[in-house]
C-alpha cells in the first residue's frame, strides 16, 4: 500500500541517468557505436531524457535532491563530454542536481579525467559497468589507478551490479557477487555504492569473510521493481543495517513517484526512512558536510 512522503526529509534520489541533447539527438549514431548503449536502447521503447526531465520529474515527485549518475561509455572521448553536460547542469540547477562522472577504466587518462570531474563537483564516479566498458573485475590493472585517485579524495565508485540467477535483461551483465567479493577484497579501502542491490551481495553477508571485505559498501536499490518484492527493503536492512542502503529510482527506468510511495511503505520505521532517503546518500557522497545522527 503507498504512503504519503514523510515530513521533514529532504528525499535524495541518488541514481537517476540523463544525457545530453547531443546523445538524444543521435540516438541512432550512439547506438550503433557503444555496444552498451545500444543493448539498452535499441528497443525505440526504452526512455532517455535529459537532465531538464528528471530535474522536473523530481520536483513533482517530492524529491528534494537528484543525483546524475554518468554512463559507462567504452569511448573516453564521450565520457568527457557527457561529463561536461553532467556539470554544466547540475550547476544550474540551483542545487537540486548533483553528479557522477563516467571514465573508462583502463583507459590511459581515466585517473587524470576522474580528477577532473572531482575538480568540477562530481560527488563520486558512476555508474561504471565491467562488461559495457570491457573493464573486468578480476584485472587490477584496469582499476589500480583510478581507485587510487578515489581513495585518495575520499569520494565513491558506483558499481553497475548484477544477479547471479533469475530472469535476463538488457543491460544485466555478469557483476554478480562472486566477481564483486574478488574486486572488494582488492580495494577494501575504497567507498563503494554497488547499484541495484548489489546482484544479492548483502544476503551473501551473513558469511564472515564477505562481511569483512564489504564493510565501506553501501547498496542502492535502484531498478528494484524489476528485480525483488518490496520486502528487499526490510530483509537487507536486517542483514547489513539501514545505515548502507541508499534510495535511488534508476528513473527514467522506473518513475520516481510511485517507486518513492512504495519505497517509503516498505521501509518500517521514521529511523530507517530517514537513513535510507535522506542521510545515507547524503553521507556516503558527502553531499553536506555532516549529517545529524542520532
Amino acid at each position: 500500500m503507498d504512503m504519503a512522503l514523510p515530513l521533514g526529509l529532504s528525499i535524495v534520489d541518488a541514481h537517476t541517468h540523463a544525457f545530453s541533447p547531443d546523445v538524444l539527438d543521435d540516438r541512432d549514431l550512439m547506438i550503433e557505436r557503444d555496444y552498451w548503449f545500444g543493448t539498452l536502447y535499441r528497443n525505440p521503447n526504452a526512455l532517455a531524457v535529459d537532465a531538464n526531465a528528471v530535474l522536473a520529474s523530481s520536483e513533482q515527485s517530492g524529491i528534494s535532491s537528484t543525483i546524475l549518475c554518468g554512463f559507462p561509455w567504452s569511448d573516453e572521448g564521450r565520457c568527457r563530454e557527457e561529463n561536461a553536460y553532467l556539470a554544466r547542469s547540475a550547476a544550474a540547477s540551483r542545487g537540486k542536481l548533483s553528479w557522477l562522472g563516467t571514465v573508462v577504466p583502463g583507459d590511459q587518462h581515466a585517473a587524470q579525467d576522474a580528477e577532473w570531474c572531482l575538480q568540477h563537483g562530481a560527488l563520486g564516479i558512476g555508474e561504471l559497468n565491467a562488461d559495457g566498458q570491457a573493464a573486468p573485475l578480476e584485472q587490477r590493472h584496469v582499476w589500480d589507478s583510478l581507485v587510487e585517485v578515489m581513495t585518495s579524495a575520499q569520494r565513491p565508485i558506483m558499481l553497475h551490479s548484477s544477479e547471479p540467477v533469475g530472469h535476463d535483461y538488457p543491460g544485466k551483465g555478469t557483476a554478480t557477487p562472486v566477481r564483486l567479493v574478488e574486486w572488494l577484497t582488492c580495494y577494501t579501502e575504497l567507498d563503494v555504492v554497488l547499484a541495484h542491490w548489489g546482484g544479492g551481495l548483502p544476503f551473501f553477508e551473513l558469511m564472515p569473510e564477505v562481511h569483512a571485505v564489504t564493510r565501506r559498501v553501501s547498496y542502492d536499490c535502484a531498478a528494484s521493481t524489476y528485480l525483488y518484492r518490496f520486502e528487499v527493503f526490510s530483509r537487507v536492512i536486517d542483514l547489513v543495517g539501514a545505515e548502507r542502503v541508499i534510495w535511488g529510482s534508476d528513473y527514467p527506468v522506473l518513475k520516481q513517484g510511485p517507486f518513492l510511495r512504495k519505497s517509503v511503505a516498505a521501509l518500517r520505521t521514521d529511523d530507517e526512512r530517514r537513513a535510507v532517503l535522506q542521510d545515507n546518500a547524503m553521507r556516503v557522497y558527502r553531499m553536506i558536510d555532516k549529517v545529524e545522527t542520532k
